[in-house]
Order: structure tokens, then sequence, then C-alpha cells
């Protein structure tokens, strides 16, 4: 299904709002490491994201995500060769300040801490932030009101996912997440599948995937920046 917001971001908003940029070197990670660490550190309960495009771990560039927040701001995030690239767009009267100030310093930190962790360590950490990625697609397709086949096959991504991490499945509170997932596709399951995701649980789903989401991201946090 068409995104209504995708087609503006790429037809308007990259060309004629204002934006503020900044790119950083992968140094000793991988492309796909970095650009991992990125989308975590852009994301958050407030944000959406409406693009997740990743090219194969071999390619040298090509990954990108699109993030729309409730401040009506969006953030491009970009691969290329040698760099990676952040972009925030804003619109006028507001400003991209947040993306110096807060999102690259705390990226590069990051990206120290995770270039000392052990392989298991670093394993778990993109494998949770897999899991973040599923349940930010399950949203959009949520929203976007696409077709419940689309949403099951996301929510069971998510947790099927998340149930091979030792750091995941051994939190506090893993076992009510699994419960709320298995819920929910118990739930959808019952849809009709080639239908839109019906519009009297969209609200319930999206509760639950937030109170997810919130989870996830501490639990990647937590860990990432110990």
């Amino acid at each position: 299904m068409t995104s209504t917001l995708l087609n503006q971001f790429n037809a308007v908003i990259t060309a004629k709002w204002p934006s503020t940029q900044i790119e950083e070197s992968y140094d000793s990670l991988t492309q796909r490491e970095l650009f991992e660490l990125a989308y975590h550190t852009c994301n958050s309960v407030k944000m959406r994201s409406i693009l997740i495009k990743l090219t194969p771990s071999e390619n040298k560039s090509g990954s990108k995500a699109v993030f729309y927040s409730n401040t009506k701001k969006f953030i491009n995030i970009e691969a290329f060769e040698n760099t990676l690239r952040i972009t925030k767009y804003y619109p006028e009267g507001s400003t991209g300040d947040k993306l110096k100030t807060e999102i690259h310093p705390k990226l590069k930190t990051r990206k120290s801490k995770f270039a000392s962790k052990d392989i298991a360590m670093k394993t778990d950490l993109l494998k949770t932030i897999l899991v973040e990625r599923k349940l930010d697609e399950c949203s959009n397709f949520v929203v976007l009101k696409d077709i419940n086949r689309k949403v099951y096959f996301a929510i069971g991504d998510a947790r099927e996912s998340a149930a091979v991490v030792p750091m995941f499945m051994e939190a506090e509170g893993a076992s009510l997440v699994q419960l709320a997932l298995n819920k929910w596709m118990s739930t959808v399951q019952t849809f009709d599948q080639e239908k839109p995701f019906p519009t009297n649980s969209v609200t319930g789903l999206l509760k639950n995937l937030v109170q997810i989401k919130k989870w996830v991201l501490n639990l990647i946090s937590t860990n990432l920046d110990k």
C-alpha cells in the first residue's frame, strides 16, 4: 500500500524543506552495524518508521530508513560506501539542532562502545534492533490499514526474531511481550487476510505495539550504553 506521507517526503520534503545533516564514518564497524545503531539512536516511541530498505550485507551502500516524528519532522538515514549520512528535515520556524547536539554525539559514543563489546553481545544487540524494526514495520502497516496478512506476518517476524535472542528472552518482562504478540497474532489470524486491517482494532494494536517498543528500546539502550 502506498504511503501518502512517504510520497510527500520523496516529492516535496527533500526538495523544499530546510534540513540539517551529519555524516559518520564506519571505522571498525561494518556498514550494517553502524546503520542499525543509527536506526536505534534516531528512533523513539514518538517516531514512526515510514520506510526501511536494507541491502545485502556484502553491499557497501544502499540501506535507507525514513522516520516521521509527532513534531512533523523527518529523519533520513542513508548508508553510502564510505560514510553514513543522517539528514533531518523540519518545517519553517522549527530547527533540526538535536541531530547535531544530541543524536550525533550519542551515535559516536555508541559506535565506540559497540566496537568494544564481545561477539555474543554484538549479535544480541543487532538481533534485538531487528525486533525493533519489525515492530515499527508492523505499526506502519496498521496506520496505513494495509492488508491483514502483512500485519500478521510482521507481528510473527517480531515474535520469532525475539525468541532466538538470549538478551531479549532473559530480560524481565520478555514473557509478557511474547504473550502480547501471540495474542495479536491469534486475533489477526481470524481476520480476512487479504482485506485492510480493521479500523476498530487500530487503536488497540498500536497501543500495545508502543508499549512493547518502549520496552525494547530501553532494553537495547541499557545494554548498548554499558
